[in-house]
């Protein structure tokens, strides 16, 4: 007779609880790009600075020269950034919450302001966007065509196409249509980039390509500023405004386009790629765009731009320098802690769980999707 201990069915251990998982990182920024953006905005503000002063020769080749490439520049960069944006996950409200608003109280407050301090009477239109509330209502629409963008077989052929068509005939003032489909180009090229482009600006000898391309750019410009007129650099008037025809004005555009391309391309390449003092202040670079049209407009109403020992070498570096360090200011924490309610407002109220037709509810019961015509659910 066998021993019953030796027969007993020995329990199997119990299995080993399985590894908690990872807390998923938060991706860290690329400096890059922050640095990128907080150069641009620099030259953003700085631009808005020297426009009060294009009688002077100096200010006038800058100006320019800055206009060439600089909010091309910042609509790549965004375009770059929105290549995974989708409706889904939040991102339609951070959309609207981050960029709609900010819009509509922008546009609010400047027609107030300029109400208030210089302009008789009181114009709020939300269909004609007001000062640099344009990128705003532009970046709303570029966003929301992203998906299209993603699964047409040529994105930047077909929306650059659009582009020239669009200056061909007047489209008219609202939504800044002209800038909106115009630009647009320019945010579909960052849609199609991929990380490996960049890496490619980041080289020693891009570098160096970057500094001899901007210089002889800016040189170029002086000679030239005399036989365009400056209006082509706003991106915002059809060819018959423009005093040319389709055709000329078509070749123009393409130019403009091929340049403005190939100044982004070496601002890029001259941006530092390592951490530095002012990569943070790259994060919050719409501060520094929305609020700093206070400032401008402000000098403008009190007549300070008049002064003419503006006009002078002193002067202009004066205000070149005045114009880096507010912009510098506006992106700092205080400015952010001030003013985040307005331009990254958290508005949970306004939202409710997204509503899908197949799963409404009416009366506690599940609403079962119509029949079509031919008994099969739509």
């Amino acid at each position: 007779m066998s021993d019953p201990a030796a027969t007993a069915t020995v329990p199997a251990p119990a299995p080993e609880a399985a590894p908690a998982p990872a807390p998923k990182q938060r991706r860290e920024r690329d400096p890059f790009f922050d640095n990128a953006k907080f150069l641009a905005i620099l030259l953003v503000v700085i631009g808005h600075s020297l426009a009060y002063r294009l009688e002077v020769p100096a200010a006038k080749g800058l100006y320019m020269f800055i206009y060439m490439f600089h909010m091309p520049m910042f609509i790549v960069v965004t375009g770059y950034f929105s290549r995974n944006w989708t409706f889904a996950g939040g991102k339609a409200r951070k959309l609207i919450t981050n960029v709609g608003v900010p819009y509509v109280v922008f546009e609010i407050a400047y027609s107030l302001y300029d109400w208030t301090v210089g302009r008789n009477k009181l114009e709020v239109s939300l269909l004609d966007p007001y000062f640099l509330t344009w990128f705003l209502c532009a970046l709303f629409f570029w966003r929301l065509s992203t998906p299209v963008w993603q699964q047409i077989r040529w994105p930047l052929a077909v929306a650059l196409v659009f582009s020239l068509l669009s200056y061909m005939s007047d489209l008219g003032d609202s939504l800044d249509i002209h800038r909106l489909i115009g630009l647009l180009p320019f945010y579909v090229l960052g849609l199609i980039l991929k990380p490996e482009h960049f890496e490619l600006l980041k080289k020693p000898a891009a570098r160096v390509l970057g500094w001899v391309t901007l210089t002889a750019g800016l040189v170029l410009m002086y000679p030239a500023m005399g036989h365009f007129n400056r209006s082509w650099l706003y991106w915002k008037h059809p060819h018959e405004e423009l005093g040319v025809g389709n055709v000329t004005g078509t070749a123009m555009r393409l130019a403009m386009f091929v340049a403005a391309t190939v100044l982004v391309a070496a601002f890029l390449a001259v941006v530092p790629k390592r951490r530095t003092w002012y990569t943070k202040l790259g994060a919050t670079t719409l501060y520094a765009y929305l609020l700093h049209g206070f400032i401008t407009r402000l000098l403008e109403f009190t007549d300070w731009w008049d002064a003419e020992w503006l006009n002078t070498v002193p002067g202009l570096v004066l205000v070149i320098a005045g114009a880096a360090a507010a912009g510098t200011f506006l992106c700092s924490k205080p400015v952010v802690r001030c003013m985040s309610w307005a331009l990254e407002p958290k508005m949970r109220w306004a939202f409710t769980p997204l509503r899908r037709p197949g799963s409404q509810r009416s009366n506690g019961k599940v609403n079962k999707k119509e029949p079509t015509r031919n008994g099969v659910g739509g």
